[in-house]
């Protein structure tokens, strides 16, 4: 309740009267099939960096096979962004590709994000927390913290996790809570996430006692992305409340996901590139469906131009033709 209670703390008129727009411009397009928008998003997903120290065997990042230029964001691009979108934005997650740690200015993006009233979040591998780095973390006022944590044992991690350590993020994870005690924060938010696949779900009740332990806030679980997914693939679980996929009838796979034709995310949020590309959704890996570039426009000029509009369009007309859309989990519920 405390982070709730956080996150609604940042809420001004502008943003309420926004989230307001967002929302009844979602529905009717639902009704009427006509993709107009009359708000701006009320979350966006930021970039810091495409590097990662991790070889991640579905993750782009930890395989290194983008098709789009690689790198960090400019501090400056960053300042530029929280101005044009401070008015409606209430949540902002640091994270689509990358490990933001290895941004050498990541806590100062996380600094200048609060001195604009918006919420912080970001997803780590916590390889990167020593003592000083914690310590600093908690300062920088980072409301929430989400610690990627996919195995109990250091076999089972490394299973997916490749080249990682599970022993540093579970140190990781005490520097943090050690540093919110002593300088008596309630931030972050800590949160383990678990990614289920096969090699690891029979530790899903382990993973939960051991944030017991440790003292973090949350346990979640995550069901895993496979590319190649069709004809089965040993990453799958086979719980089937943690898979997106199931088998059927011939033998192959399916996706779960029925692909109506709508999408909250498609009203209520994007995705900001390293360089500037705003890009739809977190789906869209390569940004290979760019909307135009902050670095030479404002949000509203891209978030309203007929490039987007179309592909909102393309979304209420058939969902399931859209590439990016065809391996989605997500999108059908109201609030993201």
């Amino acid at each position: 309740m405390r982070d709730q209670f956080n996150m609604l703390s940042k809420l001004t008129l502008s943003k309420l009267i926004n989230g307001a727009k967002v929302l009844s411009s979602y529905w009717l397009s639902r009704l009427n099939g006509n993709p107009k928008h009359h708000g701006l998003p009320i979350s966006l997903s930021i970039e810091p960096t495409t590097a990662c120290n991790l070889r991640c065997p579905e993750c782009p990042s930890g395989l290194r096979s983008f098709s789009r230029p690689t790198g960090k964001m400019n501090l400056d691009l960053l300042g530029n962004i929280l101005r044009d979108v401070e008015s409606h934005c209430t949540y902002i997650n640091f994270y689509f590709q990358g490990e933001p740690y290895l941004h050498p200015q990541f806590l100062d993006m996380v600094k200048l994000c609060g001195s604009h009233g918006i919420y912080s979040a970001t997803s780590t591998n916590a390889h990167f927390l020593d003592s000083e780095k914690a310590k600093k973390t908690v300062e920088s006022g980072l409301d929430r913290l989400i610690i990627s944590i996919d195995g109990t044992d250091q076999s089972t991690y490394e299973s997916y996790r490749k080249e990682g350590d599970l022993s540093k993020v579970i140190q990781g994870t005490k520097n943090i809570l050690h540093w919110k005690k002593e300088l008596k924060s309630s931030t972050p938010h800590v949160i383990f996430q678990f990614l289920v696949v096969k090699p690891n779900q029979h530790q899903i009740e382990e993973v939960k006692s051991l944030g017991k332990r440790l003292g973090v806030n949350e346990v979640k679980f995550k069901t895993a992305q496979i590319y190649d997914f069709k004809n089965g693939n040993e990453l799958i679980p086979t719980l089937d409340n943690h898979s997106r996929y199931r088998q059927i009838s011939d033998g192959k796979w399916e996706i779960k996901n029925p692909l109506d034709n709508h999408c909250w995310r498609m009203w209520s949020g994007a995705v900001i590139t390293w360089d500037g590309r705003v890009v739809p959704c977190c789906f869209d890996k390569d940004a290979a469906h760019s909307m135009g570039n902050l670095q030479k426009e404002s949000f509203a000029s891209i978030w309203n131009n007929s490039h987007y509009k179309q592909f909102r369009a393309s979304i209420l007309k058939s969902r399931s033709e859209v590439e990016m859309c065809k391996n989605c989990s997500e999108g059908t519920q109201v609030w993201g």
